[in-house]
C-alpha cells in the first residue's frame, strides 16, 4: 500500500471463458467485487467505467493477482462441474443495506443443487412478504455465479427473471442438476 492508502481501493480484473459466455472477474484486496455476464468489449468497457467511477481508479487487467487467479481457477472448476461452491473472500461494498442481507443469505443458505423462492428468502432474513423486493436484490447483485441468485425461482414453479438472460439462468440450474440440460 503507497502513502496515500490507494492500494486499498485498487481493483484488477481478468475474462475468463465459461460454458455462458465471458465473465469479468473483478477484485479488490478484500476479495472478489464484481462479476460480470457476456463481457464482451463494449460490456466489459462498461463495467470497467462503473468500477472506476465507484473506487477512484482504474482497474488494471491483472489475472495473475493472486485472489484473481485463485477466483478463475475456482470458476473453471465450476463450470467443468469439479466445484460445488466458491471459497473466496468477497468484498460487498457495491450492495448495501437490504440488498446485501438477503444476498449474504443466499449465499451461505442456498447449496449448490437446490433453488429458493423469491417468498422464501425474504421470509428468511424476516421479511416475509418482500419477495419484490427480493427480487430487486437479485437484479442488483454484483456477484453472479458466486452469490448464486441464480437459484431464486418462482414459488409456482416459473424460473423468474435474471439479470444475465433466461438462457444464462437456465444453464446454470442444468449445470447443478436442477433443470434438464437444454437441448439447443
Amino acid at each position: 500500500m503507497d502513502s496515500h492508502g490507494q492500494d486499498e481501493q485498487r481493483v484488477v480484473w481478468a475474462v475468463v471463458d465459461t460454458g455462458i459466455g465471458p465473465l469479468l472477474l473483478a477484485a479488490t484486496r478484500r476479495g472478489l467485487v464484481n462479476v460480470v455476464f457476456h463481457a464482451t468489449d463494449a460490456v466489459r468497457e462498461a463495467a470497467l467505467r462503473r468500477l472506476a467511477s465507484r473506487f477512484g481508479d482504474e482497474p488494471v487487467e491483472e489475472p495473475g493477482a493472486p485472489l484473481l487467479a485463485e477466483a478463475i481457477r475456482q470458476v473453471r472448476a465450476y463450470f467443468a462441474g469439479e466445484r460445488k461452491e466458491f471459497e473466496l473472500p468477497l468484498d460487498w461494498s457495491l450492495i448495501s443495506g437490504f440488498n446485501r442481507e438477503v444476498l449474504q443469505e443466499l449465499a451461505s443458505g442456498v447449496p449448490y443443487g437446490t433453488v429458493v423462492g423469491y417468498g422464501d428468502l425474504a421470509g428468511r432474513v424476516g421479511q416475509p412478504g418482500a419477495a419484490q423486493a427480493v427480487g430487486m436484490a437479485m437484479g442488483a447483485n454484483p456477484l453472479p455465479v458466486v452469490v448464486p441468485c441464480h437459484r431464486v425461482v418462482e414459488s409456482g414453479g416459473g424460473i423468474g427473471g435474471f439479470g444475465g438472460g433466461l438462457e444464462t439462468k437456465r444453464r446454470l440450474l442444468a449445470l447443478e442438476g436442477v433443470l434438464p440440460e437444454p437441448l439447443f
